[in-house]
């Protein structure tokens, strides 16, 4: 059954891949674990398996898991996000103690955690919700793991999650977020980018490849090239690698790939809070939607029979690529002004004094959104904590000013052409509202006074004061905002 040594220093709940791999890197980080699964055979599996011989306990039962750690007891649950989460609470908290530490590892949502927080709490246990992010490889060589919750908890467990978390020039990719849900909050934004990101590159390919005809080959090029550049980073080169790899056939294994996406909800969380909070979370909206309007397989096809395509526009190559290259880096310095941007609402909400700069430097390693631009947010937070928007940094400011024509460039190819391109679109519609001093907001706000008495104020006017118009003379004059029932 692995260490005889009757008190472990950590336990884990939940041994799909995720668990066992950070299991086996708290192991090797000088750690002793126990480990329990409802599935009792996966623990005996594991213990004899990839765990042989190492500081690692199997445990049959909650109790037995209780039994076998130090106090104050530290346990991961790495289970599947809902009622599973909840279910293993109630079964902790049975064999659990005071002062006691529950840790969440999963992608569950920040409301949730909120919830959970203020529950455990009321039992005298202290309660984690951190975001774990590297997927497989990441757990266990190193992930970004971001920890919120219970303050009093984080001091008890920060040797070990600082421990096996990746590290950026030296420096731990986790450090405490915040209270109840905040780390969860920033684990959800930081996958809503990774949906932007993943997005925006797949949109260059398709140009790429539709409009230039480059090859896989001749694509693979490019990303590794970039990747050498300012857009160096994990998904880049991962896409470098996709595009290069071939079937047993020889032909790119990518192409026979079904183009249906799937998705775990984390993305649709992320703007669903963007809405709730009324950020213009634009960019990581429209990858959602992709990934919805590319599981209509079907009907995409009975469609494509139906509807004619534009003349093809050719291009000069060389040219376009060196576009693409720029509207790539200035819509994914959109992508994550937005991110940060809901951060900021939310955190007044609920009152968390988050560390923007640290949240980015702990995105530098083990997570899928790592990249070398991360250090340069960093840098805009370091010198101006209460910055407004990334865009206006100065070191962003100038990518964004040195993008433009290309970027234009790109989303005009893309839509003479008749190849969507709704990320590196919408990204860009969005800086070009953010620039504008004058939005024709005005004829809105006239047009709900007029249907609706809702009000508008005047340029000429005090801010604060509200006008309504009887627009046809027969609507009459008390605005909405007077009614009181």
């Amino acid at each position: 059954m692995g260490s005889t040594d009757s008190k472990m220093d950590m336990g884990l709940v939940g041994l799909a891949v995720m668990g066992e791999n950070l299991v086996l890197n708290m192991e090797s980080k000088g750690f002793s674990v126990a480990v329990y699964n409802r599935t009792v055979s996966k623990v005996d599996d594991f213990v004899q398996g990839r765990g042989a011989g190492k500081k690692i306990t199997g445990c049959h039962s909650m109790v037995e898991l209780a039994a076998c750690l130090k106090k104050p007891r530290k346990v991961m649950i790495m289970v599947k996000a809902g009622e599973a989460v909840d279910d293993t609470i109630e079964q902790l908290l049975e064999v659990f103690e005071q002062g006691d530490i529950i840790i969440d590892g999963g992608n569950s949502n920040y409301q949730d955690t909120i919830r959970r927080t203020k529950y455990v709490e009321s039992k005298e246990l202290y309660y984690i919700g951190t975001g774990v992010s590297g997927g497989e490889e990441g757990a266990l060589t190193g992930p970004s793991i971001m920890p919120g919750g219970s303050p009093a908890a984080w001091n008890l467990v920060k040797p070990v999650l600082q421990a096996i978390s990746a590290k950026s020039d030296g420096v731990p990719c986790c450090d405490w977020v915040g209270e109840n849900g905040a780390g969860h909050f920033v684990k959800m934004v930081h996958n809503g980018i990774e949906y932007g990101d993943m997005q925006l590159i797949c949109e260059t390919y398709d140009l790429m490849k539709n409009i230039l005809g480059l090859s896989y080959e001749e694509m693979g090029n490019v990303f590794d090239e970039w990747n050498k550049g300012s857009l160096n980073s994990y998904l880049i080169e991962i896409t470098r690698d996709i595009l290069r790899y071939k079937d047993t056939d020889g032909q790119p294994l990518a192409e026979k790939i079904l183009d249906t996406a799937g998705q775990k909800g984390t993305g649709k969380w992320t703007g669903i809070a963007a809405l709730e909070f009324g950020v213009p979370l634009t960019l990581i909206g429209e990858a959602v939607f992709c990934r919805c309007l590319s599981a209509a397989k079907s009907e995409r096809v009975r469609a494509s029979k139906v509807f004619s395509a534009p003349s093809h526009i050719p291009l000069i190559g060389d040219a376009f690529i060196k576009d693409l290259e720029k509207a790539l880096y200035a819509a994914k310095v959109v992508s994550y002004a937005q991110g940060y941007l809901l951060m900021r609402e939310a955190a007044r909400e609920y009152k968390w004094n988050l560390n923007y700069g640290g949240i980015a430097l702990m995105w530098r390693g083990g997570c899928i959104i790592r990249s070398v631009f991360l250090g340069k947010i960093k840098e805009a937070f370091d010198k101006k904590p209460d910055l407004e928007n990334l865009l206006l940094d100065p070191f962003f400011t100038g990518i964004i000013e040195d993008a433009q024509a290309s970027w234009r460039r790109v989303v005009a190819a893309a839509v003479q052409n008749g190849i969507p391109a709704p990320a590196l679109t919408s990204a860009l519609a969005y800086f070009d509202g953010y620039r504008s001093e004058r939005l024709p907001a005005n004829l809105l706000q006239a047009q709900r006074d007029y249907f609706g008495a809702h009000t508008y104020e005047r340029v000429d006017k005090k801010r604060g004061e509200f006008f309504h118009t009887n627009w046809t003379g027969h609507g009459g004059m008390t605005s909405a905002s007077t009614y009181t029932v």
